[in-house]
């Protein structure tokens, strides 16, 4: 049985007494911090375990199955990240970075290869941004150092890079500080994201402001999103591999990479594929994003299709509509369809919105 591999904590069991502090570091040459290398924590977003890499999103028998380009793009660990708890006031994190590097004009280098940290506010018990100093960053470089000052809080989280290969991620703490693990976390409540490059995070202008990592972030629920740049394209073979993961819900959102004819001839095989195999789990269609907010000739052809699977009896079939991903002011997008900062923020909401509700009803269930 396959399982989805997502460490992390919720704010009940958030506090340090609930952290296994991490053993066996390595002393850095300057005699002053001591390196823990992530996997020791849980990568926490992973759909399998068995991957090529450990940084991989694809299990490595997906290999030669799905197209090149899917394993290609299913190589990036866009919203993968790693929870971990500490008594330091600092930490130093270390990544290093494939050779390859794909240029986007339109994606800052902090996205595609960069890193960025999260705490979760003790008062308010939500995650906050923490600054980082990039200054010495470069996308250039396969191995990028930078540091955090941390404010004080029980949880931290890493977000890492959406569109660059990573080959190794170390966390390093002042000698005489601890780094914790936390337990596995609840898995009732995962999300499977399945879709374009706006699902894997383009264009926010970093890891942690991409759509699919706000829902997580806000709804506080692990997530595993497999957003392939350019190939969400519903092909039969990722029904049947998705279909092995049992998420809460799974949510679809694939259009802006599907034609026409794509769309008539896939979508309505994808979804009984995966309702064949997963015949109760909720799935949400949604419709591609629109700059002026207007509902698509996609969406329109993908909303008649779950019409007509629940008139023939098919249950948990929903079809989210676009309104509001982008906004009607023209300010939600970078161009005519990827999110910028804003956008993304805005579809973040739409999606929680429309999740919450499904995910109360699994979770009375």
């Amino acid at each position: 049985m396959l399982l989805i591999c997502l460490w992390a904590t919720t704010l009940a069991n958030a506090g340090a007494s609930k952290a296994t502090p991490l053993q066996g570091g390595t002393l850095d040459p300057d005699g002053k911090t001591v390196w823990y290398d992530a996997q020791q924590l849980g990568i926490e977003g992973k759909g399998w375990e068995d991957t090529e890499s450990t940084y991989d999103r694809l299990p490595r028998k997906a290999k030669g199955v799905v197209p090149q380009r899917v394993w290609n793009y299913g190589r990036f660990p866009a919203g993968l990240s790693v929870r971990f708890a500490t008594d330091a006031e600092t930490v130093r994190v270390r990544w290093t970075l494939s050779d390859e590097k794909h240029n986007f004009d339109h994606i800052s280098d902090i996205a595609t290869s960069g890193i960025d940290l999260y705490y979760r506010n003790e008062r308010s018990g939500k995650f906050r941004y923490t600054h980082a100093d990039f200054r010495t960053f470069t996308p250039k470089k396969r191995v990028n150092t930078t540091s955090f000052d941390l404010p004080q809080s029980e949880e931290y989280e890493l977000n890492l890079p959406t569109y660059r290969i990573l080959d190794r991620l170390e966390i390093g703490v002042p000698k005489g500080k601890t780094l914790s693990k936390f337990a596995p976390r609840d898995l009732s409540q995962v999300i499977v994201f399945y879709g374009t490059s706006i699902t894997q995070g383009g264009n926010a202008s970093r890891p942690g402001l991409s759509a699919v990592t706000m829902v997580r972030r806000k709804l506080d629920v692990p997530v595993v999103n497999l957003g392939i740049c350019g190939n969400g394209k519903m092909e039969i073979e990722m029904a049947e591999l998705i279909a092995e993961l049992d998420p809460a819900v799974y949510v679809v959102d694939c259009l802006w990479n599907m034609n026409m004819r794509h769309v008539s001839e896939r979508v309505e095989p994808f979804i009984r594929k995966l309702r064949e195999i997963r015949p109760t789990t909720p799935i949400v269609l949604a419709e591609d994003s629109h700059y002026d907010d207007q509902p698509t000739e996609k969406g329109d052809m993908v909303r008649k299709v779950v019409e007509k699977l629940i008139a023939e009896g098919h249950q948990n079939l929903y079809f989210l509509p676009n309104t509001g991903m982008l906004g009607d002011d023209g300010d939600g997008a970078v161009e005519d369809r990827h999110p910028n900062d804003l956008g993304m923020y805005r579809q973040a909401e739409v999606f929680i919105q429309f999740l919450k509700p499904i995910l109360e009803t699994r979770k009375s269930n």
